[in-house]
């Protein structure tokens, strides 16, 4: 379910076909998509009630079961449409936030992705009790609702905290294993990029690693890091991150600062970007604007364009082209601060290890 009220360059229509993956990327099935023009969300309900009509409408029709919401829903518009629609109401958060619970694997990646899911709970548990609120006495009293719901509180805060305290213990860890690799002076490499662009290929390409490559969003979600070398015989570390994608909750990327922390340490980002994807500009700009709000827009930067073995029928082809194919700014190649690859046939890999090396 999408608004058309967004301001930014991503069509409503991109937004939601990007929703419907990430939904089967969740292990459910899309069974309709609706939109509505709307100058601003309701404040009660996000959408307005003819919307909500028709929802319940098409209930009996396609039997769903979850009404998934492409912009974060305030508490009460989430609690108003549960009690509306009589389903289980979640906003995109929600969703990449169940992704990433499913795809952790490390205990660093469990700690940070529970972190983030209670942060986002916490404010949803107004209503969870509402039921017996109205089982409370006269004037003055509190019923048993609102006595469980500061238990509830009380209980979500105790395990933020907890939390929030054992990532602490993580990033003086890495901290500690970073300053331990400076010491050493071997220079580190990471790569960044758009969910799905390629970048776990890249990686098992460049390093002879067995990073799992899937065709789904989110595929990587815990920092691998392998030691390389480069064509001048000098080494390197090159590190695989989780993928960012357009409306990133904050929550994750607060909750993901010791992961993130990796990018900051680096002395070169790889930015991957899937060429042959219609949105590949607007995915560029998304990667861009999370590096900003990082810090690191000024970090050393190579952007590698990737997947050209889906556009062009030769490596030979692809080193002859002088502009990038299917991309809406016009870019002058050569360029040392842009690599052309096919990461699934290892093309362009010798001169992108090249560029690094001349970078580094």
């Amino acid at each position: 379910m999408g608004s058309k009220t967004s301001n930014n360059d991503w069509s409503v229509t991109d937004s939601l076909k990007e929703l419907s993956y990430l939904t089967k990327t969740a292990g459910a099935n899309v069974v309709g998509i609706l939109t509505q023009n709307l100058d601003a969300p309701s404040p009660t309900y996000y959408i307005g009630k003819g919307k909500i009509e028709e929802l319940i409408s098409l209930k009996e029709q396609t039997q769903y079961d979850t009404v998934i919401f492409d912009d974060e829903l305030s508490p009460r518009q989430q609690r108003n449409l549960e009690e509306a629609l009589g389903v289980k109401v979640i906003d995109r958060s929600a969703l990449i936030l169940h992704i990433f619970a499913r795809k952790a694997q490390t205990h660093e990646g469990k700690l940070q992705v529970e972190l983030a899911q209670h942060q986002y709970l916490l404010p949803r548990l107004v209503g969870q009790w509402r039921h017996l609120e109205r089982l409370g006495g006269g004037i003055g009293t509190r019923g048993p609702g609102e006595a469980q719901l500061e238990t509830d509180r009380r209980l979500i805060y105790k395990r933020i905290n907890l939390l929030q305290h054992k990532i602490e213990s993580v990033r003086k860890h890495r901290a500690l294993y970073r300053r331990r690799r400076k010491e050493t002076g071997t220079p580190i490499v990471a790569l960044v990029g758009y969910t799905n662009a390629g970048k776990s290929t890249l990686f098992n390409t460049l390093s002879k690693a067995t990073v799992d490559v899937e065709d789904r969003l989110f595929s990587t979600l815990d920092p691998v890091t392998r030691r390389l070398a480069l064509p001048t015989g000098q080494q390197f570390l090159i590190t695989d991150t989780v993928g960012f994608i357009h409306k990133l909750p904050p929550s994750i990327i607060a909750s993901f600062r010791a992961t993130l922390e990796e990018l900051d340490e680096a002395d070169l980002l790889l930015h991957i970007v899937d060429i042959t994807h219609k949105n590949a500009a607007n995915q560029c700009l998304t990667v861009e604007k999370v590096l900003s709000e990082l810090n690191l827009e000024n970090k050393p930067k190579i952007t590698v364009f990737n997947k050209l073995d889906l556009a062009l029928s030769s490596e030979a082809e692809m080193k002859a082209l002088t502009t990038i194919p299917n991309f809406e700014e016009e870019i002058v190649l050569p360029n040392e601060s842009i690599a052309l690859i096919s990461a699934a046939k290892g093309w362009g890999k010798d001169e992108l290890l090249n560029k690094v090396a001349r970078h580094l």
